[in-house]
């Protein structure tokens, strides 16, 4: 392949931690009211990307005062966010400095994953990012208020799991979901104005923090690729999260990224459940795909078969995703969802796609790969969202 092309087709992710050492920027200025609220995050975000320290290393990392890091820290060990671990074998003259984690052991978080079309997902993970147990139950078509209640057992059902305290949960559910946690509108769910993390902090006394599945997966994502990215989810629908800038990007609406019901092309094409022809999710969402691959179970062509319409939903996508990298200089667009139907035809005909449809100088560099965290990736993008959200780590 010419050019960047090859790189754009296979670049592979080369790993890394979940909670990788890149912070979301923050959106604004700090005020002085909020001046010790941010140095409290400093702290904790030193602690947690660098690992046991004295509180003059944070000092010197965080570039606040001794006595500032000294109050800070006496605050963060009453709370129960940090412990000392005793003193620094060192060589050097002196008492020897005693050293501070954030409490690694002390609290897990719960994760909830709504996106799939057949079941709600949920984890207890600790706050390195493990997951420690996990849990789901059937959707069996649920909506409404059943699927709110489901989502409820799944919780109720992971406290169960752990005696540990839960620093917070974290939920990453389809349609589109506004800043205060209400689920605006998720049609597969037959949710609208639901307020989920209301209901749920109240039911269960705890803090909640409630995203569009897909932000929550981009969430993921952030800190393994040094520029801006699109995070494209696949599974009841198809929905997108972008960061850009090192910010989340929600839109005025925050509806950013629900690419879903945009028509592709003006041929028509299969009638979504919106009540248009052609709509991306028509062509790729999980349900409709393995619907159409089933057709071709038995036949004597089924493989080229299956391969074409894989391809056909593969330069759909492109066609969608086309002007968005070319409008934002995007580096980097990665793909979650089930890999026997996405890492494939399908990723192959979406990187033709995207070439064909830009300039070279928009997709030379450009990587196009699957997610590396697999199913988990919203479970632990919700991870990511306690932790930003209590802790201000990120």
């Amino acid at each position: 392949m010419p050019g960047g092309a090859a790189q754009l087709l296979t670049a592979p992710y080369a790993g890394g931690s979940l909670f990788a050492n890149r912070s979301l920027r923050a959106s604004g200025k700090v005020l002085p009211e909020h001046a010790r609220s941010h140095n409290r995050s400093l702290v904790l975000q030193t602690l947690y990307t660098e690992g046991a320290q004295s509180r003059a290393d944070v000092a010197r990392e965080t570039g606040l005062t001794r006595v500032t890091v000294s109050d800070l820290v006496a605050e963060l060990i009453g709370e129960g966010l940090v412990v000392e671990l005793g003193q620094r074998e060192d060589a050097r003259p002196g008492k020897p400095a005693t050293l501070i984690d954030v409490d690694r052991t002390g609290f897990h978080i719960i994760g909830l994953d709504l996106s799939e079309h057949t079941r709600f997902r949920g984890a207890v993970v600790d706050l390195d990012g493990s997951i420690v147990a996990r849990a789901e139950v059937a959707l069996d078509g649920a909506t409404g208020e059943r699927a709110y209640e489901l989502v409820a057992e799944l919780l109720d059902g992971l406290l169960a799991l752990t005696q540990t305290r839960v620093l917070g949960v974290g939920v990453g559910s389809p349609g589109v979901v506004d800043p205060n946690g209400v689920v605006r509108s998720a049609p597969n769910l037959g949710w609208s104005g639901l307020a989920l993390q209301e209901r749920l902090a109240a039911a269960f006394h705890l803090p909640v923090h409630v995203a569009n599945d897909a932000n929550v997966a981009a969430l993921a994502e952030h800190g393994t690729t040094p520029g801006d990215l699109i995070l494209v989810k696949v599974g009841h629908g198809v929905g997108a999260g972008l960061i850009v800038g090192g910010r989340p990007v929600l839109g005025s609406g925050f509806a950013a990224g629900e690419i879903g019901h945009v028509v592709v092309g003006t041929d028509g094409g299969p009638r979504c459940a919106c009540g248009k022809h052609g709509c991306l999710e028509a062509w790729l969402a999980v349900p409709r795909l393995t619907a159409e691959l089933a057709r071709f179970e038995g036949a004597a062509d089924a493989a080229s078969a299956r391969d074409e319409t894989l391809r056909e939903a593969g330069r759909r996508l492109g066609i969608v995703l086309a002007p968005v990298v070319g409008a934002l200089n995007l580096s980097e667009v990665v793909l979650s969802g089930p890999a026997e139907l996405l890492d494939g035809p399908l990723l192959e005909a979406t990187a033709e796609t995207l070439r064909a449809r830009t300039m070279a100088e928009q997709h030379r560099d450009l990587r196009l790969r699957m997610t590396a965290f697999g199913q988990d990736i919203v479970l632990r993008g919700a991870a990511v969202m306690v932790l930003s959200g209590q802790l201000g780590v990120s």
